[in-house]
């Protein structure tokens, strides 16, 4: 089979994070684009979702999401205990059962 080049320009950092790691698998960096290329071609798609980092927000949406997280409190709501139990049991969590009082 004959043999091409392809050449790619990137953050020099990034290279060198990217060779690193390939290296840490036991590959190259070329043989890494390779497999992610004969992958495209074989699934006819990205093998991992690109998305936007960060997700359009609209009043509704953030509506809903607070709503959730309130239906989640009320459900999960430790019944029974005060809020300086809850409290107790917070700084329990953050600093041990030992320096808890």
């Amino acid at each position: 089979m004959a043999q091409s080049t392809f050449s790619v320009r990137m953050d020099e950092t990034l290279k060198r994070q990217f060779d690193a790691l390939c290296s840490d698998f036991g590959m190259t960096a070329s043989t890494a684009i390779n497999v992610f290329a004969r992958a495209v071609v074989r699934e006819r798609r990205i093998p991992f979702e690109i998305a936007s980092p960060e997700p359009e927000i609209t009043r509704e949406g953030a509506m809903q999401a607070f709503l959730s997280l309130r239906a989640q409190a009320a459900e999960n709501f430790p019944q029974g205990m005060t809020l300086e139990e809850i409290n107790e049991e917070i700084h329990k969590s953050r600093y041990g059962e030992e320096n808890a009082e």
